[in-house]
Parts: C-alpha cells; structure tokens; sequence
C-alpha cells in the first residue's frame, strides 16, 4: 500500500530540497523530532540515518517513534529516498520529490509498504492504523516545519523572488 503526504511550499524546489535532505538540522527546525543522526555517512543526506520523533495526539498524550534508513539524495531529480533498515517499518520505502508550481514548490512525501509482518493483522495495522495515524501524520507535521524553514530561506535572500 502507497500514502501519499503533499504540500506546496512557498520556495523554490533548491531551498525545499536542501532543507528537506539536511535531516541533521531537523531536531532544530521540526520540534516533533527527538533525534537525527547519521550512523554511516558518505556525503550529504547519503548514509545510514537514524531517526526518532514525537507522534503527537493533544496536549501531555504522545508516543515515541523510531527508525534507521538508508537515505540517498538524487541532486539532478530532485528527490530524496530512504529504505527503512530497522524499526517497525523495516522495508518501507520513502520518496521525497520537489515539482515546481507557479508561487513554489509542491512537495511529495510517498511511502510504499506491505505493513509489519504480524500474522494476519500486519496489512490491517498499515492500513488502519500506522499509515494515517503515525506515518502520515508525523510526514504532515514534517512537511509544515520543512516549508516554514524553506519559506524563512526564501524571505532571506534578496527580494524572496522564487527561482
């Protein structure tokens, strides 16, 4: 099963991208991110990340989360894409893509996944339960504090003209 999480920020496709790909930076900027780092890294936003975030639900009531990837950057698409290695979403795979509209950039978050290999409920856990009430909305939460960062960038350079 694939869910799909989108946004058009108010940047160009360069300012989302490299914020988005800069996942180090995200516990700064995304306050629903306990941590980032990269286990292994051979350049940027290229190597093994682990993950951990907030699933917020209202006020004090929140469930941690937490995942390894492999995460690669595509530059010339752009895109991002990870492969969870570990976790309960182990062998989920993400892509981030960055289209250009007029005003901005309309940013794609699409996860691809079975559901966890429980026996009988794995496939009704994804889709009732994981897919729209942790994946979808920690991916919502990330796009809204990816595109206020990418948006403050834009604001920044001379006159916020969008490339």
């Amino acid at each position: 099963m694939t869910i799909l999480d989108e946004r058009l920020m108010r940047a160009s496709p360069a300012h989302c991208f490299r914020v988005a790909a800069d996942v180090e930076r995200w516990p700064h900027i995304l306050e629903h991110y306990r941590w980032v780092r990269f286990l292994a890294q051979t350049a940027f936003g290229t190597g093994r990340v682990e993950m951990a975030a907030w699933r917020e639900f209202g006020g004090p009531l929140r469930y941690p989360t937490w995942w390894v990837s492999d995460m690669r950057v595509r530059e010339d698409e752009p895109a991002i894409y990870y492969t969870h290695v570990d976790g309960v979403t182990r062998g989920m795979d993400v892509k981030w893509s960055f289209e250009p509209r007029p005003g901005g950039t309309k940013v794609r978050i699409t996860h691809a996944w079975g559901g966890p290999p429980w026996p009988l409920v794995g496939p009704l856990a994804w889709r009732a339960v994981i897919a729209p009430h942790f994946v979808s909305a920690i991916a919502q939460k990330t796009l809204d504090g990816v595109a206020r960062e990418a948006e403050r960038r834009q604001r920044a350079v001379a006159g916020g003209d969008i490339e």
